[in-house]
């Protein structure tokens, strides 16, 4: 029998049972965040500029031609931020097609692993690469796909205010980490963008837009030296 994980004094003092929503979740990673980070990430202004498409992901241009798809997830972050290692390419699709998606995948040798805990299927190429498709019913999903931003290899990339939203309702580690870097290395205007996409979809995640704003900036400012 796997060892119970004993709920910290912290998060039990907001949920006994430790079974945080994810809002619940980035509210304390934030808090968190704001009384240890000091300014500066450790890498140079050069490497934060740098976008680049190393790794090569399955090409899906051609096999979901006339359907509309998005990358999203830890590919997506590299047209924002340097590229980072993840296992799998995830793309998001409308609910409605999901069949036709899946049957085109399956006829390219694409393989059904499983169903996902979020509406969706994980498919494995038949080079082994794992394929996380998203089925999206949300609000804002046509406005995002008939809007898309392109990475350095060309591949159609979700638009950085709904990764932002994306990332916030997941919000896990590694996505307040990507929001951070990514939200601290955006322009003014690209920064105007998402607050107005965040205030008219999710009003209240206003507070902690600003914060993870204001986490990333200082990310980006250089570390104090000695002395100074």
């Amino acid at each position: 029998m796997a060892e119970r994980i004993k709920v910290p004094p912290q998060i039990a003092a907001i949920v006994a049972d430790g079974q945080l929503t994810p809002r619940q979740k980035r509210k304390l990673l934030l808090d968190l965040g704001r009384r240890r980070q000091k300014p500066g990430t450790g890498s140079g202004l050069a490497f934060l500029g740098r976008r680049t498409a190393v790794h090569p992901w399955p090409d899906l241009r051609e096999l979901l031609q006339g359907l509309d798809w998005l990358i999203v997830g830890g590919v997506a972050t590299r047209a924002y931020m340097p590229e980072r290692m993840t296992n799998d390419l995830d793309i998001l699709v409308r609910a409605a097609d999901g069949p036709a998606v899946l049957e085109r995948l399956s006829q390219a040798g694409y393989e059904m692993v499983s169903t996902l805990a979020i509406p969706g299927y994980l498919l494995r190429s038949p080079e082994g690469v794992e394929l996380d498709v998203l089925l999206g019913e949300t609000s804002w999903l046509d406005e995002a796909l008939g809007r898309p931003e392109h990475d350095q290899a060309g591949y159609p990339v979700i638009r950085l205010p709904y990764l932002v939203l994306l990332k916030m309702v997941a919000a896990r580690g590694r996505d307040i980490g990507d929001l951070t870097t990514m939200l601290g290395l955006a322009s003014v205007e690209a920064l105007t963008e998402i607050r107005t996409t965040v205030a008219r979809y999710t009003p209240e995640d206003r507070d902690d837009l600003e914060t993870l704003i204001y986490l990333g900036q200082r990310e980006m400012q250089p570390p104090k030296q000695s002395g100074s």
